[in-house]
């Protein structure tokens, strides 16, 4: 009876989960796979080693892929998932983990090719990655032009063309930077006094750059603490916390706080939980439209179910009519401001799913601004950089309702400064990050955040 080689639980995690992201099964992102229960039950060493694994693999894949298309030949071109997502893995062990020795990235990718039901291109995937390994490809100058820092930093040609086109060379260049790198990993605290309890617990925390209740965690495991598993912090991105942030203080007009506020987007809750926590009187809508997703809210948001009520509900079809003093309109988008985050984006997303994007988001808004009462107010976000999605979604918008107006938020982030919940340095950084009508556009890189566009809209009548 022929044995089973072993395969190490980390290798074999990262396998399914690039190849659940291969076959495009999950419309979750890698950052939600990477939360799984299998996944947390790894140890840390190898938890690390799943992040490292995916997101590289993701990161990298295009120029990956086109080495490995150079070392074979054209009528092995065409591979099964399972046998392309085996080479990636042992390919970016290779190129970019010095720590792993060839060997154990070979071996491995080449039983995982075997234990995924294609013994056959077991040789295949030995051979390539032998070969792999000897070439030690020298590292990419980033060049000069859109087609060598597309190669260079492994991202499409087409979105750094774009972003050429939008922002200028420099800054496409730093957007594909940014996107090779991890984004910082960001802890709220909801009770300054549990900073001590995780530092006890061996987490290293440094200020964050913008929020005064935000932290930047460095070595340690944060989501295996205490405070982590009572929901007493949480992780969260300083971007979408500023997001929530900004639209607390855009409602709190006249001296008078929100007493009714619609989340439209609301899945997977984090803004939402800033909004009950800063207004402890008013009551919150949560909508969302998946069920899964939808059930995944409620219980993040069980703690104040006496008045978030969560309900299943498309943004775009909202039967309220002025009946919200505030209201988040964080629609679904591109994502292009997160391909640190989530870069398996970059390999799913084409030009003309933008164009289909905007039209859900102009649909959304306007229901959204049906719903808020004369005086009242929208912010609207993305976490993207593209202007079909942002500038031009509002002023679409705006056209078609001729009830609302722009607001700048320059007057909300000095209130924020002003009660403390913006740093001095990030309330600066924020401003320079507004656009000459007042909306914030934060490029990944210019802050330590996620890329996003937020702009305000007050309806007038």
């Amino acid at each position: 009876m022929t044995s089973v080689a072993a395969i190490s639980r980390a290798r074999k995690s990262a396998f399914d989960v690039l190849l659940a992201l291969e076959r495009r099964r999950a419309h979750a992102h890698s950052d939600d796979l990477l939360r799984s229960r299998a996944i947390d039950a790894l140890s840390p060493a190898d938890r690390h080693l799943v992040t490292n694994l995916v997101l590289g693999v993701l990161r990298w894949q295009i120029l990956l892929d086109e080495q490995l298309g150079n070392l074979i030949k054209k009528r092995e071109a065409k591979l099964d998932p399972e046998v392309s997502v085996a080479l990636r893995m042992g390919a970016f062990q290779l190129r970019f983990l010095d720590r792993i020795p060839a060997r154990a990235a070979i071996d491995e990718s080449v039983e995982l090719t075997k234990q995924s039901g294609h013994r056959y291109a077991s040789g295949l995937v030995n051979a390539v990655l032998r070969k792999f390994a000897a070439a030690r490809s020298a590292d990419n100058e980033p060049g000069r032009t859109v087609s060598a820092i597309a190669r260079a930093y492994a991202h499409p040609a087409w979105l750094v063309e774009r972003w050429t086109r939008f922002y200028g060379l420099e800054t496409a260049r730093a957007l594909c930077q940014h996107g090779q790198t991890q984004p910082a990993r960001i802890v709220r605290l909801t009770d300054l006094s549990v900073e001590k309890e995780l530092i006890e617990s061996g987490i290293t925390l440094e200020p964050a750059t913008i929020l005064t209740a935000a932290r930047s965690a460095g070595s340690g495991d944060v989501a295996a603490t205490a405070a982590f598993r009572e929901r007493r912090i949480r992780i969260q991105d300083e971007g979408s916390q500023v997001i929530a942030e900004l639209a607390v203080s855009s409602g709190n007009t006249l001296n008078q706080s929100p007493k009714n506020i619609l989340d439209a987007c609301a899945a997977p809750g984090g803004k939402a939980l800033i909004f009950a926590e800063r207004n402890p009187q008013a009551r919150v809508l949560a909508c969302e439209s998946n069920p899964h997703r939808l059930a995944e809210l409620s219980l993040r948001l069980a703690a104040y179910a006496s008045r978030v009520e969560c309900r299943l509900a498309d943004a775009t079809a909202l039967n309220e009519e002025s009946a919200f003093d505030l209201a988040l309109a964080d629609v679904p988008c591109s994502g292009t401001g997160t391909l640190g985050r989530n870069p398996e984006i970059r390999h799913r997303l084409q030009a003309e799913d933008l164009p289909r994007q905007a039209e859900r988001q102009r649909a959304i808004l306007s229901a959204t601004l049906r719903a808020v009462r004369p005086g009242g107010r929208v912010l609207y976000s993305t976490c993207s950089l593209e202007p079909e999605e942002n500038e031009q979604v509002v002023s679409s918008a705006l056209a078609k309702n001729q009830n609302g107006r722009l607001v700048s938020l320059e007057s909300q982030i000095a209130a924020l400064a002003k009660d403390g919940i913006l740093t001095t340095n990030g309330a600066a950084r924020l401003r320079d990050c507004l656009t000459p009508d007042g909306a914030l556009r934060i490029l990944p890189g210019a802050l330590p955040t996620d890329g996003f566009f937020v702009a305000l809209i007050e309806k007038t009548a």
